[in-house]
Parts: structure tokens; sequence; C-alpha cells
């Protein structure tokens, strides 16, 4: 994080042709205000690696190699350039308020430690471990915030003071009186007494959609805009509260769920927006339950704090299972060794489907999709410059790969490799461990839902955004450079979407013929 924010200054004091000092203001100047704790590092141009290790938020454990972003400062004869600068690092004469700098840097991680904080910060983190809304009054799983797993999550509640009213449940008494179950439908129609969800709804087969993913599900991104400085302005730094409370995750925009118009690029198209257009009953019966770095284990244990499903009084749900690169993906040295095996796999899985089929409705469907082949990454971006280094090409995204793989936080040391060996392992493991959801998919049998197997239609997606005329490169976050963008999510749902279509009808219902009718008592009556 320091080096890239030390990055990020430099090359702002380069583009706007001014001091260090004067791109940190500048930089502190576009932040809001309660994020500027970052902004008080340098005062003196030097090298970013350099820099973190004289703050010492950047160390070198015993023996372990020093990890560097850029090339080492030259040096004279055969001494390390980086270990003479940090050695001759000036900390006094070249920090800008080192000790209130590195208070600020060490009070912002142990904010919790203060006692009207306390109850708070737990509160947060059982919200991010068991993916529930931070605020949900009536404790039902739904919320009318929108972020802090809110409704850019799951579908927004329309009663926050009432638990039986919540996205995705049967209508109380076809809703003649209030909208039990959140799409927008109720009361009566005065012409013949019948209640309006009754007679749109009735029979319509309509469910919701739930997705139980990883930091690729969550649809993980950070705007490139915060680290280009030809691009950089205040309004660059407009979403930073909502992008931090949302995890770094835009799920308001993501292939399963998304329901907003995407403002990071490309557009939304998601299963969820489709299964509405296809039955405007559906209205907001959605739920992200997807987690950045998503633990392989316990998974059926930590569903049971967050699906939102009542057997009993609730629709059917098309439930997709996409943790596509978890498995086979972490930041280890010996990587191989931290995959899940396809015995794992196998009981992992098997356990999250007996769960599900003791808590979703009859008529449910389970989709499970297999993990992607990530070579794709490394083929199509590893001599492409990062947007760190698009202003003085000196970064690429191989550099950075290395970076994070040094640092042990690699999100993939298998994928994001030089190693072709380890790059074909990886692959390897992840067919096998696909494999092992196909035979799931093909013997076993459940009594509340079907359940399907589908490919990763990685291959598909990029064939069909070259007849657009794209590129491959384009498909992948270009700040991390290891998840799908914004672009592959929507082509990837009509892929998915046609595949459904002609392999499996059932699962996605029939079409409403009242759906024109819905629509235009909606716009009659402003709403309702």
């Amino acid at each position: 994080g320091c080096v890239l924010v030390v990055s990020v200054i430099e090359q702002l004091a380069q583009w706007h042709n001014s001091t260090v000092k004067a791109a940190v203001e500048r930089l502190c100047n576009y932040i809001p205000g309660k994020y500027q704790v970052i902004c008080h590092i340098i005062n003196r141009e030097m090298n970013a690696d350099v820099v973190c290790h004289s703050l010492k938020l950047c160390k070198q454990d015993p023996g372990q190699p020093l990890c560097h972003l850029y090339p080492p400062p030259k040096r004279e004869k055969h001494s390390p350039g980086l270990f003479y600068a940090l050695a001759h690092a000036r900390p006094k004469h070249q920090i800008i308020s080192f000790r209130s700098s590195h208070k600020s840097f060490m009070g912002f991680s142990s904010i919790c430690r203060f006692p009207l904080l306390a109850n708070l910060c737990e509160k947060i983190k059982y919200v991010i471990r068991n993916k529930l809304p931070f605020e949900d009054f009536d404790g039902d799983k739904f919320s009318t915030f929108p972020t802090l797993r809110g409704y850019h999550w799951r579908g927004r509640d329309c009663n926050d003071k009432n638990n039986t009213v919540y996205p995705g449940r049967r209508p109380d008494n076809w809703d003649a009186k209030s909208d039990s179950n959140c799409n927008g439908i109720w009361g009566v129609d005065p012409k013949d007494g019948i209640p309006y969800e009754e007679k749109f709804c009735k029979g319509a087969d309509s469910k919701g959609v739930v997705l139980l993913g990883d930091s690729a599900g969550a649809h993980f991104h950070i705007p490139p805009e915060w680290m280009t400085v030809t691009q950089m302005s205040a309004k660059s730094f407009a979403n930073l509260p909502m992008a931090f409370s949302d995890e770094l995750d835009w799920p308001q925009f993501s292939e399963i769920t998304g329901f907003l118009n995407s403002t990071i690029g490309g557009w939304t198209d998601s299963l969820y927006l489709r299964l509405r257009k296809r039955n405007r009953c559906n209205h907001r019966d959605l739920q992200n339950i997807s987690q950045n770095a998503y633990l392989r284990t316990n998974t059926a244990e930590r569903l049971s704090f967050s699906l939102a499903r009542n057997q009993l009084l609730d629709n059917p749900a098309i439930v997709v299972y996409a943790t596509i690169g978890n498995d086979v993906c972490n930041g280890h040295r010996d990587t191989l060794a931290h995959m899940t095996t396809p015995k794992e796999m196998l009981s992992n899985v098997v356990q999250v489907l007996r769960y599900l089929d003791s808590h979703l409705p009859n008529g449910s469907h389970v989709i499970l999709t297999g993990l992607v082949d990530g070579r794709f990454l490394w083929d199509n971006l590893h001599d492409r410059y990062h947007p760190l280094g698009q202003l003085n090409k000196d970064v690429t995204y191989s550099q950075i790969y290395s970076f994070l793989d040094c640092l042990q936080v690699s999100p993939c040391s298998g994928w994001l490799t030089p190693n072709e060996t380890l790059r074909n392992l990886t692959s390897e493991r992840a067919l096998q461990l696909s494999n092992v959801l196909k035979e799931i998919a093909r013997s076993e049998k459940f009594a509340s839902f079907d359940i399907f197997y589908m490919d990763f239609p990685l291959r598909q997606t990029a064939e069909e955004w070259h007849k657009m005329g794209g590129e491959p490169w384009q498909l992948i976050e270009p700040v991390d450079g290891f998840h799908p963008s914004q672009i592959a999510a929507a082509l990837g749902t009509s892929i998915t979407w046609q595949k459904a279509l002609h392999e499996w009808p059932q699962v996605l219902g029939k079409e409403n013929p009242f759906n024109d009718q819905i629509e235009a008592i909606f716009k009659d009556q402003g709403g309702h």
C-alpha cells in the first residue's frame, strides 16, 4: 500500500512539474478528509521502495528477500543499490513529520482499541465475517442501507421494522393490503377486486437468484484512475468512501446480481436483471453471498449465518456456486501444497449442497460453475504496463506480480508467475476440481433442487469480445491484473443465459405475459 501511494505522489509531481511536497498536497486535496492519514509521507523525491522501507512501513524479515517494485537505484562498483539507498536514507531530513505519520498509520490500524469504538468495530467484523447487513433493524438479513453488506449485496428491504417483510417471500394474502415481498406489487385492482399480486404473479414461477462466490463474484475492482495520474482529479476519488464500505467490491454491477448501471466502465448485464425482465414479479429477489479471499472450509457453517431463505415461506431460488479460482489460488511460496485437493473439493461442496437441501424451497435449482483457466492472465498481461507504469513505461504486470509474490500476498502465486510449469500445474489442478463439480452434478440427487454444471465461459467470452473488436487484456481488471473486468462480467452473463435457455429452460422459469401491464401500472401510479 505504501509503495503504491508514494508512487502516485512521485508521478503527480512529475506530471504537474511540481515538487513532491506540492504533489502530496495535491493528492490530499483530491482525497476525502478522513482518508488523508495516508498523505503525510515525503518531501523529496526518492524511490518508492526506499521511502517505504525508511518509514518502516515495509520491512525485510530475516531470511527473506528484500521486496521491491522498482529496479534498485544504480550504485557504483558492486554494492547493491537498494541496500545502499536504505542505509543512507536520512529520515530526519527526508520525511515529513515521520513520527506523527508513523503514529497516524499505527493509530489507523488500532482504532478499534478505543472503548467507544470497540463495539462498533466488533459489529463491522461480524458483518464482514458472516456477510450480513450492518444496518438491519428487524434482523431479516435485508437492509435499506446500500453498503456494509446492505442492498448492494441483497434485495432492498421495504420495511426494516418488520421481519416478515423482505424480498423473495411468497406474498402474504396476495399482498392485498401491503407489499410483503418488496417487489412493488400490492393492493387490489378496483375494477374487479382481485389483488394485483394474484392477478399478475400467481403461477408465474417466481424465483430469486443467490450467488455463493469469491472475490470475482463479489466483483472486486480498484478504479484505475486512483493511480493513473494523467486521469486523476477530485472526481476520481468521489466513490472512495462507498468503495471501502463495500470492501472494494461492486456487487451492484456484477455478473450474477448486478442491478445498477455501471459507473466503472463497460455495462451491467446480470442473471438477476434477465430474470427480472423475464418475470417482473422477481423484482429485488437477489442475494450475493461472496467474499474476498473466500475460505474453502466450513462453508456450510458460514452459510447458516448468511443465506436468507425460508423453506416454507419463500419462493424457490437459483443458487450459483462459483468459486472460480480460490481453490487453487493462494499467496504461499509452496502454492501447490495449499491448493484444494479433489477429495477436499468433493467433501466441501457436498456439505454445502446438503445444507442448501435443508433450507431451499422445493423447486429450486443449483448451478455449479467450473474453475477458470488462469493462464489467460499471464499470457495477456505480463508484458503490458500496469497503470502505475504507464507514465514512465517502467512497471509491467510481471513486476507487479513478482512484487506481490515476494511479499507473499499474491492473489494467485500459481498463475501470476513467470514459471510456465507452475502455471500449467495450477491449471491442471483447476481442471481436476472442475471435473469433481461436473461429477457431482451428474451423480448427486437432492430433494429441494436439481443440479447443473457449466464450465466458466472464459474462452467464449474472449471470442465474443474479439468479434466486437476488443482485446483480450480488456477482460481483466487493470489494477489487480487478476479479476474479470466489467466487460467480462457482462459478456459472461449473455453466454450463461444462452446456455441456460437452450439446455436448462426450466431453471429460468417461463416468461410472464403480464410484464407490460405491471410496468404500465407502475408508471401510472408512481411506483406501486
